[in-house]
């Protein structure tokens, strides 16, 4: 197997690398592996190495940078990636349900992707949106205050190629309380004070 950038990633890693000094383009390799992988889907040995040289790098130091960081994939996902988030919060609010929703659903379990290679599904620890647990990453996009209705419904409109609203899912206003904003309801109260 092969790997080399497209002219548009040749061009967009060419720019990451020009944001660091002389001497400190290796700076660049998480931009870089994260350019190649949305190229690929997947991060094989092959791309690996070609960031390394492009850097470069010693292909191993480029390893360990994709070995450590779970946002890079060393084997083949599928083109949904399904994070649970399985951090307390989350469990406390229905992540549990939410992880069984995914398993029924995709007829798969953690670590496994569907035959059809749309979807991977795998957890998280902390996805960083407590406040609006349970939630689940999908590519780049967060989905808050699921249940497993919402979680079924999201999947299954990923199934049928539509892209769902991301965000809250309940229509929840960023970290509001679940019960609405409380305060700043009355600007006018402001001035008074």
């Amino acid at each position: 197997m092969t790997f080399a950038f497209t002219a548009e990633n040749k061009a967009a890693a060419d720019a990451f690398i020009a944001r660091y000094p002389e001497g400190r383009q290796a700076s660049a390799v998480m931009p870089l592996l994260d350019l190649a992988q949305r190229q690929g889907g997947w991060l094989p040995r092959a791309a690996i190495e070609y960031v390394a040289a492009y850097l470069n790098m010693a292909p191993i130091r480029v390893m360990e940078v994709v070995s450590f960081y779970t946002m890079y994939f060393d084997k083949p996902v599928g083109k949904h990636v399904v994070w649970v988030c399985g951090t307390t919060p989350c469990w406390l609010r229905g992540a549990g349900e939410i992880l069984d929703a995914c398993r029924e659903t995709l007829g798969i379990e953690l670590g496994e992707t569907t035959e059809d290679g749309l979807f991977t599904l795998l957890e998280q620890e902390c996805l960083g949106a407590c406040v609006n647990a349970p939630m689940v990453q999908i590519g780049d996009h967060y989905y808050e205050d699921l249940d497993r209705d919402k979680m079924v419904a999201l999947l299954e409109a990923l199934r049928r190629g539509e892209t769902p609203a991301t965000g809250s899912q309940s229509g929840r206003q960023t970290s509001a309380p679940a019960s609405g904003p409380k305060v700043l309801l009355d600007l006018d109260a402001v001035g008074e004070s």
